[in-house]
């Protein structure tokens, strides 16, 4: 038993940092604030949720800390990642490429979007 619990563990930790290592390459890879958010918040979080998975695998009396970890980490990650997308938006910070711009016309914005697309 102990021996599947440890390959449970191994497993997890390599794809953890997997993971991780992926949504560090994509932050310093994506062009623009809100790609790299994707990146950093979507793939690191099941980065961390994996190694505390691991964690709580090779230590049994670790699981309802992991659990409370894992939770919170759900919870606040995509808040964070929102609230950051949104202070880059409102400060005029340009989208890469952009194809449409929602939110210019929701709110009735000249937009940044359509003056970054004449530039091109």
């Amino acid at each position: 038993m102990e021996n599947v619990q440890a390959l449970i563990a191994i497993i997890a930790v390599l794809t953890g940092t997997f993971f991780s290592l992926v949504g560090m390459l994509g932050f310093f890879r994506l062009p623009d604030v809100y790609t790299r958010l994707h990146a950093a918040g979507k793939v690191g979080v099941f980065g961390v949720v994996l190694l505390l998975i691991a964690t709580a695998v090779w230590t049994p009396l670790g699981w309802g800390r992991a659990l409370l970890l894992i939770l919170l980490l759900m919870i606040s990650a995509p808040v964070t990642s929102h609230a950051v997308a949104s202070a880059a938006y409102r400060l005029g910070i340009p989208m890469k490429q952009a194809i449409r711009d929602d939110l210019a016309t929701a709110q009735g914005h000249s937009g940044q979007i359509q003056a970054s697309q004449g530039e091109q």
